[in-house]
C-alpha cells in the first residue's frame, strides 16, 4: 500500500528566497512523502541571487523553482493542498484565495533574508539563519507520524512547529 502524498505551499509575499528556499528543503528532504511549492502574493518574478547560491551550495534542487503569484495554486487543474505555510508576517496578514479542499494552515515566522542589511557576509549569515531555521522545522513537519494523526492533531502539530527556532 503506497503512502499519502502530501501536498505542501509555502506562502511569502515576494516569494524570492524564504518560501523558495522551504520547497526547496522540503521536496529533498520529505523522503517521498511531501511534494512542496511555492508562491507570494506579491511575487517579484526572480529568486533572490543569495537564495539560489545557498540551494546550490547545499545541493538542493533548483531545477523548476520560479517566483510566482499564489493565485496559481487557486486555479482548477492546481494541486490540491493538504498544507499551507505561511513563511512572512505579511503572508499571513494578507487575505489569500480560498483553498479548495481546506488544507490545514499554519505560520511559521521566518525573518527575511533578503531584507537583511550590512555587507556581504551579514547577508549570507542572514540568508543561512533563514535556512537552518526552515529545515528545523520541514525536518519536524517529516517526522510527523501523519497515518497515526488526526486532523486536529496535526493542525496543532503545524502550529507547534511554527513555534520551533533552528538550534
Amino acid at each position: 500500500m503506497d503512502e499519502k502524498v502530501f501536498n505542501v505551499l509555502f506562502l511569502c509575499t515576494c516569494n524570492s528566497a524564504r518560501s523558495l528556499i522551504a520547497e526547496s528543503q522540503l521536496n529533498a528532504l520529505g523522503k517521498g512523502r511531501f511534494k512542496a511549492y511555492s508562491a507570494g502574493s506579491f511575487p517579484t518574478g526572480e529568486i533572490n541571487p543569495l537564495a539560489l547560491e545557498f540551494l546550490q551550495a547545499h545541493d538542493f534542487p533548483t531545477q523548476g523553482l520560479r517566483s510566482k503569484p499564489w493565485d496559481e495554486f487557486a486555479l482548477p487543474g492546481a494541486p490540491r493542498m493538504d498544507y499551507v505555510l505561511t513563511v512572512c508576517d505579511d503572508a499571513a496578514e494578507n487575505m489569500s484565495p480560498v483553498w479548495p479542499g481546506q488544507p490545514l494552515s499554519a505560520h511559521w515566522h521566518v525573518d527575511n533574508p533578503a531584507a537583511a542589511s550590512g555587507d556581504a557576509q551579514a547577508q549570507h549569515h542572514a540568508m543561512v539563519a533563514a535556512a537552518a531555521n526552515l529545515r528545523r522545522r520541514i525536518e519536524l513537519l517529516v517526522a510527523l507520524p501523519t497515518a497515526a494523526l488526526d486532523r486536529m492533531s496535526l493542525q496543532h502539530a503545524l502550529v507547534h512547529i511554527g513555534g520551533a527556532n533552528a538550534s
